[in-house]
């Protein structure tokens, strides 16, 4: 032992007799050993030296019994007593693989056990009640801090005690016998601290204990079964139930018994054998060539086999079966009547108060890592009591609601998640999914109980509780989940057994349910798979003769019906509105002339801007025109999906399924059709499983689960599931058992599987090699109806020629830049009739390639899921660029390096909170004045939307060129307005928050709340909003905020930067002081009078130097008509000069240069597809090229 530890443990005192005396320094002391073990290393050395001390039973044990009213002194031995008896799993983290760490956590292990032992006194629990009993009969403002800390370390060193497992070395203890844990809980019996721990239960006052306590009572029943049985006393009445079940466990064991003697019997012989010696066995050879030779009794010859004598075969870890948990033992009679009685009393009192708190410190996230084992421990053990104890509904109404199915739910959905990716704890994850169903569980035998009450309010509860577990998608398919996902390597048989009892209740509730009811709905999920689909009809080509003839038809069919728009696509606006008018061409030529009048009514309706597909007050007349322009139109159409056959082979699929939202409707329920869904292999082998130890399994799971196998089998007619060897072995088992008859469920329904597989073999010759394999549901018709015929459905075969061309096809273009080389051999094969996955597999099968997925198809789009700290960058930088911009996300994606989904740069965008909400990257429609239709064809609404778009572009390019020339003036300005005192206030607040990041290092959104009149009324203002949204602040993201925040992503320089902007200068200073000067309010308003006229004036002129351009434009277009090559002028000289006409006196301002070329630059990038195009061009061409500095005159159109 450490000198420095030794001289400490000298120093607290010594024991003689029954006396402690403690030293001087006694308080000074233990403190050091609580400084000692904060600074102990990784093997625990200072708490194995002071356990082998055994300064727990010999120092600190006596001075809190004895010095208990030295409160300091007991503080602290309480303190240092917790940290000595903290669990060993918690010291090493887990258990350690390394055995020399190993051997450090079983000493440890060894000394918690000593503690435990010496706990188990009246004396020390006396102590430790009366001292937490003083303290709960002080009112809350009456306890001080230290007091508060002092309560929770008593019950945390209840709790480490209680939590120390048992020694299965030391304590060979049958039941009815007194184990340590037995004597520990009748000395907290005996002391009084379980009316505590039932105290703390139920105040209101003393909510903050509510884990604590959840967890003592956890660790007190432990080792405790949950029926209400194990807790009856020798003497009192048995239910008939118990007695009735207790009785065929006998019965079986009888029959056994008489069974095997009567097999040993007829094993010997009636007289001595003669022929004691050795045999050849004929026909059955040995390793050689030789016959087998037997040297024992012939009576034994049948269990005869050549793996006699081996060497078992060891089990790799990773396929060894999961261990199963400790197992339940029964205590002695007084303790099992001192645990009967709190647990009615908590029931009564305590359980629903109590189960409340600490659902919502789960809620809430204000527990520790995995405290909800303790919660769902308490749920199921302490239902299955009530149910057992006279069941009262309202002892357990907390835990019966849709929020505790919901709640546990979600957990065994996290647990299985979590045991699939955390492979090293998946004992631990398993662990806490079984507590999980056995909760689950538990609630499903509620409500069967619920429904035999005699009380028609607790009837009706059930039902209401059924129709929503049964509406309900997730809880009507758990258990279907959990069996298809059933791995016994890592969940153990006791699990397996728990999931196939509850599957069988919940079948027979909603079986029941479902009776008596004729049309019962329930909620379905389906999610909409995006495939390659097969080939498509060509576009019908049709001539100008036959559209005159549809359209004659078509003409008095019109009326209203559908909308063309799916706002949950991610298809561009744009390339939508282009569909839209495919579609009602489709339609016009299909002949459905109601659809295509309520496509382009829709379709005005979702895309009003422009006039594209006509105005709002447009005349029918006009409507019946532009859909005849649309009908004889030449639209762009969309690349069709590739042709893809539809085979099945032994290849994977080539294309991945893509995923779209969940659609959820309702459907009329079918239990017939959802037994169906439980015909599946991976449904049937875990009851197999489970069947395989059926002389060990009790009477109610044997039941189980033969009448799971009667459902597939009778009901479903589907017994054909079950022809497979490892099944037939198991009934053969069944079959041979000498104690057969007291399964006589398995045995009459072995004898019918069998009767009808040997029925079908008599038909079908190929019945016993199918024995050797699994068989879905299409296998078990071929079975059971007939194969196929052979040839009916027949690939072609690959010819000597086609597999040399198809071999030098894929040598040649195996190493090239072709990004996809199937598509490529696919164009270059002589035969055209080969589909992608006839060549994938041929491929396969020549030996070019190994699998099919070496040439899977690549999927539009990408694979890129992980996001660099580059390509974050990258992202936020797009996002600060076009964030003012019409269409956010279009642009962020058209510039994006690494490119993605939609949907994958959304989802980032929110991660990085650029954007609170999805509707933020929607795009805008734009400000661009709606004209009327008069009938005009699709080229003319496309040219007057170039032109708009221009007008729109030229105002944006005017406010910024007039917030370039002056800003001064525009700050003098706002201030002149009365903006001075807010302009001030918010650059007071960014400097301020620039000095307090610069302060804290910290970075977070600070909102600009306004305490005065002018400043609320400059928070009003749009103009003040345009500057705010300037400078980079961020609007009210929601309906829960409600004042314009900085952001946390501004960093100081640009905040200062931004507070310097709002600075006025000098000059602006003096010519806001000038404008400042008290004038009159007749001269005030003759001057908002001047400045009003002034404005309407510059409106005036640019609206006609505006309406000069688009003159200029329309008979550019106009001239375009009339020549006899229209749109060919651009190249050809000749072309040109016809096109010319007589010069035109045009006078624009300066700005107007900018509008032109704008015009330009959109017509070239835009409007490729219009027919115009070319002659547009030339005409911006020579207008601009045209005209001098300042203005310009007698330009020549061309």
């Amino acid at each position: 032992m450490d000198c420095e530890l030794l001289a400490s443990c000298s120093a607290l005192g010594y024991l003689e007799g029954d006396v402690y005396h403690k030293e001087i320094d006694c308080l000074e002391s233990v403190k050091d050993l609580i400084r000692y073990l904060r600074h102990e290393d990784d093997t625990r050395d200072v708490r194995q030296q002071l356990g082998a001390a055994q300064i727990v039973q010999n120092d600190l044990l006596p001075i809190v019994v004895q010095h208990s009213q030295d409160k300091p002194l007991f503080d602290a031995s309480v303190r240092l007593m917790v940290n000595l008896t903290q669990p060993a799993m918690l010291c090493f983290g887990k258990v350690p693989d390394d055995p020399v760490f190993r051997n450090h956590f079983l000493t440890v292990t060894a000394h918690l056990q000593a503690y435990k032992e010496a706990f188990a006194s009246e004396r020390e629990f006396g102590v430790l009640s009366e001292t937490l009993y003083n303290f709960l009969q002080l009112d809350w403002e009456q306890r001080q801090e230290e007091d508060n800390l002092l309560i929770e370390r008593i019950l945390l060193l209840v709790r480490n005690v209680l939590h120390v497992s048992a020694d299965p070395n030391e304590e060979k203890v049958i039941d009815d016998d007194a184990s340590i844990h037995d004597r520990l809980l009748w000395a907290i019996h005996m002391s009084g601290f379980d009316d505590l721990v039932k105290f703390l239960a139920s105040a209101q006052s003393e909510q903050q204990w509510s884990m604590h306590v959840l967890e003592i009572i956890s660790l007190m029943f432990r080792d405790q079964v949950r029926s209400f049985a194990a807790f009856n006393v020798a003497g009192q009445a048995r239910s008939m139930e118990e007695k009735h079940k207790d009785s065929q466990e006998l019965e079986a064991l009888k029959q056994r018994e008489q069974a095997e003697k009567r097999f040993r019997t007829l094993q010997r012989g009636t007289r001595h054998s003669r022929f004691r010696g050795s045999y050849v066995v004929q026909g059955l050879k040995s390793v050689g060539e030789k016959d087998v030779i037997y040297h024992r009794n012939l009576h034994n010859f049948k269990n005869y086999t050549h793996d006699t004598g081996k060497t078992v075969r060891r089990v790799p870890k990773r396929n060894r079966t999961a261990t199963e948990c400790q197992e339940k033992r029964r205590s002695a009679l007084n303790v099992r009547l001192f645990l009967r009685e709190f647990c009615m009393d908590f029931l009564e009192n305590c359980y629903n108060h109590l189960m409340y708190l600490v659902k919502e410190s789960l809620i809430r996230e204000q527990a520790q890592q995995h405290d909800e084992t303790y919660y769902l421990w308490a749920l199921s053990f302490f239902m299955a009591f009530n149910r057992g104890n006279g069941f009262r509904a309202d002892f357990v109404s907390e835990t019966m609601s849709i929020r505790t199915f919901h709640f546990i739910e979600r957990n065994i959905t996290n647990y299985y998640e979590m045991l699939l990716t955390d492979r090293k704890e998946a004992t631990s994850w398993s662990r806490r999914m079984h507590l999980a169903l056995k909760a689950y569980q538990e609630l499903l035998l509620t409500i069967n109980e619920m429904d035999q009450s005699k009380d028609e309010s607790i009837r009706q509860s059930s039902v209401v509780i059924k129709s929503n577990i049964f509406y309900l998608m997730e809880y009507r398919e758990i258990f279907l989940t959990l069996l298809r996902k059933f791995d016994e390597t890592q969940q153990p048989r006791s699990y397996l057994k728990d999931l196939v009892e509850s599957t069988h209740l919940f079948l027979r509730m909603l079986e029941r349910f479902s009776k008596g009811r004729k049309n019962l709905m329930v909620q379905r999920k389906k999610v909409k798979r995006r495939k390659s689909r097969g080939k498509k009809n060509p576009a019908v080509e049709a001539s100008p003769e036959t559209l005159l003839e549809a359209w004659k038809i078509l003409t008095e069919s019109l009326t209203e019906s559908i909308v063309p728009f799916d706002a949950t696509s991610e298809t561009p606006l744009e390339e939508q509105r282009t569909d839209a008018m495919v579609r009602i061409k489709d339609a016009l030529l299909a002949r459905l002339g109601p659809e295509a009048l309520a496509l382009l009514r829709a379709a005005r309706e979702v895309w009003p801007e422009d006039d594209v597909f006509g105005s709002a007050d447009v005349e029918p007349e006009d409507e019946l025109e532009l859909l005849k322009q649309i009908l004889h139109a030449d639209l762009p159409r969309s690349s069709a999906p590739e042709p893809v056959a539809e085979e099945e082979d032994d290849g994977a699929e080539l294309e991945e399924e893509e995923l779209e939202p969940v659609q959820v409707s309702e459907t009329e329920f079918n239990f017939l059709d959802f037994i169906k869904r439980f015909a599946s292999p991976n449904i049937v082998r875990p009851y197999l499983i489970l069947l395989k130890s059926y002389s060990k399994n009790p009477p109610h799971t044997n039941h189980c689960i033969a009448r799971m196998l009667h459902r597939l089998a009778v009901d479903l007619k589907m017994d054909a599931l079950l022809y497979q060897l490892s099944v037939f072995n198991v009934f053969n088992k069944i079959l041979s058992d000498p104690a057969a008859a007291a399964y006589k469920e398995l045995v009459t329904f072995t004898k019918y599987v069998m009767n009808r597989f040997f029925s079908v073999a008599a038909k079908n010759n190929k019945a016993f090699v199918e024995l050797l394999f699994w068989k879905n549901v299409s296998a078990v018709r071929e079975m059971t109806e007939g194969y196929s015929k052979d040839g009916s459905e027949k690939k072609p075969a690959w010819t000597e020629e086609e597999e040399e061309e198809l071999r030098r096809l894929y040598e040649e273009h195996r190493h090239s830049d072709v990004p996809d080389v199937v598509e490529t051999v696919l164009t270059l094969l002589s035969n055209t009739e080969r589909t992608r996955r006839q060549v994938v597999t041929q491929l396969v099968r020549m030996g070019l390639v190994e699998n099919t997925k070496e040439l899977k198809k690549q999927k539009k789009g990408t694979q890129i899921i992980l996001w660099t700290e580059e390509q974050e960058m990258e992202l936020e930088i797009l996002f600060e660029e076009f964030k003012d911009s019409d269409d956010v996300l279009g642009n962020i994606l058209k510039k994006l390096t690494a490119k993605r989904s939609r949907a994958r740069v959304v989802d980032k965008l929110l991660s990085l909170g650029l954007v609170s909400e999805r509707r933020q990257l929607h795009k805008k429609r734009g400000r661009a004045a709606q004209q009327k239709s008069t009938g005009r064809g699709v080229v003319e609404f496309s040219f007057i939307y170039c032109i708009n778009v221009l007008r729109h572009e030229s105002d944006e390019s005017e406010e910024e060129e007039e917030q370039r020339r002056g800003k001064a003036k525009q700050n003098g300005t706002r201030r002149s307005r009365g903006m001075s005192g807010p302009l001030l206030w918010l650059q007071s607040c960014l400097n301020r928050t620039a000095d307090d990041r610069q302060h804290d290092d910290l970075s977070f959104p600070v909102p600009l709340v306004p305490l005065t009149e002018a400043n609320e009324d400059a928070m009003e203002n749009r103009s003040f909003h345009r500057l705010l949204r300037k400078l980079g602040l961020r609007p009210p993201a929601n309906e829960q905020e409600s004042f314009w925040r900085i952001p946390e992503k501004l960093s100081v320089s640009q905040l200062r930067s931004a507070a310097a902007a709002l600075s006025p200068r000098e000059e602006e200073t003096e010519g806001v002081e000038e404008e400042h000067e008290p004038k009159s309010p007749e001269e005030n308003l003759h001057k908002n009078r001047e400045e009003e006229e002034e404005e309407e004036e510059e409106e005036e002129t640019s609206g006609k130097h505006m309406a000069q351009a688009l003159t200029a434009l329309l008979l550019a277009l106009k001239t375009k008509h009339s020549s006899e090559r229209p749109g060919m002028c651009g190249n050809d000289p000749a072309a040109a000069s016809s096109c010319q006409m007589s010069p035109v006196n045009y006078s624009f301002p300066h700005h107007s240069t900018l509008q032109l070329h704008r015009a330009h630059k959109y017509c070239l990038e835009n409007l490729k597809e219009i027919i115009w195009s070319k002659c547009g061009t030339c005409f911006f061409k020579s207008l601009i090229d045209n005209f001098p500095a300042n203005n310009f005159s007698v330009v020549s159109i061309k």
